[in-house]
């Protein structure tokens, strides 16, 4: 069934919601979309929508750096970047806990669960996350993301998380070697990693919306 979209202000920054029918009886997965840097939401709505997932209630943040021209990050790049991942986590924890809230205000009792996913810095978004986030997550996906400098604290009780990582042997942007010592790390951490190893250059394309759809399909 075709999602119905709306675009809203959560924490001062552009959200938007993509949301259809639920079966209240089974967990609604909360799909989190993290845009590359220097992009928009919009960006990974046009692929989000593709994905054609049941249950799901799709959110599309915008970032919180501005990267100018309407384009934004999730972090800055530089000395201080550790500072900057951490504000983005605080970000987006509150972020997954209003669209939490939103669900609850209108079902009551409904079982959520949180996935994330993401392109490029979205995709390394989405690992930091699992990380050093607090909320439990459900299921992860990273598509050409990398992890940053991350800040010096412990990292998150969400052991064992299976994570899809989806990386290009011929990515001019994030090198293969790169992407594929973020998967190594976060399996390093204790989560549970499946590689992916393409031919792709950097890009989110059709086989890896496949990939997506059944990774996160309840």
């Amino acid at each position: 069934m075709p999602l119905n979209y709306k675009t809203t202000e959560w924490n001062s920054k552009k959200v938007i919601l993509g949301e259809g029918s639920f079966i209240l009886e089974e967990p609604v997965s909360i799909l989190v979309g993290f845009h590359g840097a220097e992009s928009t939401p919009e960006n990974m709505l046009v692929h989000g929508n593709r994905l054609q997932l049941k249950n799901t209630f799709m959110l599309f943040p915008e970032g919180p750096v501005d990267a100018g021209e309407g384009r934004w990050s999730w972090w800055s790049d530089g000395p201080r970047q550790k500072e900057s991942v951490n504000d983005f986590l605080i970000f987006s924890s509150n972020i997954m806990s209003m669209a939490q809230d939103h669900l609850r205000a209108r079902y009551k009792n409904v079982e959520t669960r949180f996935c994330l996913w993401g392109f490029s810095q979205g995709g390394a978004a989405s690992l930091v996350y699992a990380l050093l986030g607090t909320h439990p997550l459900y299921k992860v996906a990273s598509i050409c993301g990398f992890l940053p400098e991350i800040p010096d604290r412990e990292t998150s009780a969400n052991l064992s998380v299976p994570i899809l990582g989806i990386f290009g042997i011929n990515d001019n942007v994030v090198p293969s070697f790169l992407a594929e010592h973020a998967l190594e790390e976060m399996q390093r951490k204790g989560h549970n990693p499946t590689l992916r190893e393409t031919p792709q250059g950097h890009e989110l394309n059709s086989e890896n919306l496949i990939e997506l759809r059944d990774f996160f399909q309840p």
